[in-house]
């Protein structure tokens, strides 16, 4: 079949917009898709197409302006007829599938509310209601907070603050003598401790003079015991010493031969000087 194509002379040819949404775009042409297939184009997509299709629908999916500035008319030119149409078919779904969940979830939810507010469980009933009551439709228990703004000058900050920095320094500053509280004194009789917790004092003293006698007691016959053990003790050492005498440490032999050297030579100075005619002058 051949198609005759008559020109318009006047009109200017290239890309007309500038930018344009992917998903209008995918939607444009597929609408002229559609009108090819009728005239036996083939619209049956292979595995390079589902391939490029998910690719452009993922991209959009992160970032729809930048993937939209990408996709010229030039480039989607160049995209075979079956992606372009699994494009829009995808966007499409997309786009539709999440206003069409949030709205019946909405409603599940709500309607799952108001059949548990027939349940015999007073609390699961009174739960379901006060859900119910949060919804943003209702409002009956929207829980609201309010924040007070209170707007001040520098210098009214400058003089709170030189306040309190005053009254920290003298607290007693800017109080009259009528606002000085005297300190209260109060009169009553003496309480005796030991009448009170049913102590007497005799069995007070008593108690403590027998505890002194113990103590005293314990304190003389430990002394005995100990003065008794240390007599045996010195009576044991000095039977061991008498047993074995301790042995004198023996005399080198070096030290004999010089003490005898030593008193040879002083008889020998004893005959010089006893020989010598003016010894003795």
């Amino acid at each position: 079949m051949v198609i005759y194509l008559e020109p318009e002379i006047g009109v200017p040819m290239g890309d007309g917009v500038a930018s344009m949404d992917l998903t209008v775009r995918a939607e444009t042409a597929a609408n002229t898709i559609a009108h090819l297939a009728d005239h036996g184009v083939n619209v049956e997509p292979n595995k390079e197409d589902e391939d490029v299709a998910a690719r452009l629908a993922m991209a959009y999916a992160e970032n729809p302006e930048n993937t939209s500035r990408k996709v010229t008319t030039a480039r989607a030119s160049k995209l075979t007829p079956p992606s372009l149409l699994l494009v829009n078919n995808i966007l499409q779904e997309f786009g539709q599938s999440i206003a069409e969940s949030a709205t019946q979830i909405r409603h599940l939810v709500t309607n799952k509310l108001i059949e548990e507010t027939e349940n015999p469980d007073p609390r699961v009933r009174i739960r379901a209601l006060e859900l119910l009551g949060k919804i943003s439709d209702v409002g009956l228990s929207t829980e609201k907070t309010e924040i007070t703004i209170t707007h001040q000058t520098t210098d009214d900050l400058k003089a709170n603050l030189r306040a309190k920095l005053a009254k920290l320094v003298n607290p007693n500053q800017g109080q009259s003598e009528e606002d000085v509280v005297d300190a209260v004194v109060i009169d009553g009789d003496e309480i005796d401790v030991d009448a009170e917790f049913g102590i007497d004092e005799d069995d007070a003293e008593d108690d403590a003079e027998t505890e002194a006698e113990q103590d005293f007691d314990a304190g003389a016959e430990n002394s005995a015991e100990n003065a008794e053990q240390d007599a045996e003790n010195a009576e044991a050492d000095s039977e061991n010493a008498m047993e074995d005498p301790e042995p004198q440490a023996p005399v080198p032999e070096k030290a004999d031969k010089d003490m005898e050297a030593a008193m040879k030579e002083a008889l020998e100075d004893d005959l010089v000087q006893e020989n010598d005619p003016k010894w003795g002058q």
